[in-house]
């Protein structure tokens, strides 16, 4: 494996991260499939930052349990077509397969292809469209539709770990262009806010969690302190949001919270006006 670096290769240490969730006694989910992509590489690059900053292996996996809620809800709903902006190394094509629900997975060729492959060699039977491409560049309608999806259809958005490398112009058009195109959606992500972004928490260690992200060559680049504003100028309104920290507390009520970016990192749900 090509070693860890750049945003593609973050996706390699969330799924490190994910993956410690089944060794839980009572895990917040399941994820059969994830161990397919890891190997000592990842291990040790994941177990660098695991020393440093804890709270960076927890984040995902609360982050998870959030998308996996919000998914079963969707489904349950009769969301017809599931599509994940910048998927990684995501499961949930695997994991969520439901009759009558089609899934998309957008994110760069070399990603896809790992991915493809790997699934095959293990006997993944993925019911997903991959798209190789940039939906920054490209436009994520035009991909989406060139692919077969249906825009008439009910549809959810898992944007899991994206927003932060954007710039606020292409988070922003992101959602713009759903809500001109898409029928009927709910898309939710995940967001910093901007002291994080910027370094300006005056917490050492988080500050130090983003600079070797960013030695990684996977800066970030926008935060949200706003987010009524941001579903104001997107024309959606905000179905739900909560901290990091509201997870932690919920799943973990006995742990004491082992630090500040958790009060700083939310997941939320947004749906057209």
């Amino acid at each position: 494996m090509n070693q860890v670096r750049e945003v593609t290769g973050t996706a390699f240490i969330v799924a490190e991260f994910r993956a410690r969730e089944n060794e839980q006694a009572n895990p917040l989910y399941r994820d059969p499939v994830v161990h397919i992509f890891l190997d000592e590489s990842t291990k040790k690059a994941a177990a660098a930052i695991r020393a440093d900053f804890p709270a960076g292996e927890k984040m995902p996996r609360l982050r998870t349990r959030y998308y996996d809620d919000r998914l079963d809800a969707q489904l349950a709903d009769g969301c017809r077509q599931v599509v994940i902006l910048g998927s990684g190394l995501d499961t949930r094509a695997v994991r969520k397969q439901t009759d009558g629900v089609a899934f998309f997975e957008i994110d760069d060729a070399r990603t896809i292809e790992f991915k493809r492959a790997r699934l095959a060699a293990n006997g993944f039977n993925a019911r997903v469209t991959f798209i190789p491409g940039n939906y920054v560049a490209s436009g994520v309608l035009p991909l989406l539709q060139s692919n077969g999806f249906d825009p008439d259809l009910p549809s959810f958005f898992i944007w899991e770990g994206n927003t932060m490398y954007l710039t606020r112009g292409a988070a922003m058009k992101v959602l713009d262009d759903l809500r001109k195109s898409v029928r009927a959606f709910s898309i939710s992500f995940d967001y910093m806010d901007e002291a994080v972004v910027a370094c300006t928490t005056g917490d050492p260690e988080t500050t130090g969690f983003v600079e070797r992200f960013a030695a990684m060559g996977a800066p970030w680049h926008y935060g949200i302190d706003d987010l009524q504003a941001v579903a104001r100028e997107a024309r959606m309104q905000v179905a739900d949001c909560m901290t990091v920290a509201d997870l932690y507390r919920t799943y973990w009520p006995t742990e004491p919270l082992d630090s500040i970016i958790y009060e700083h990192y939310s997941l939320c749900t947004l749906t057209p006006r």
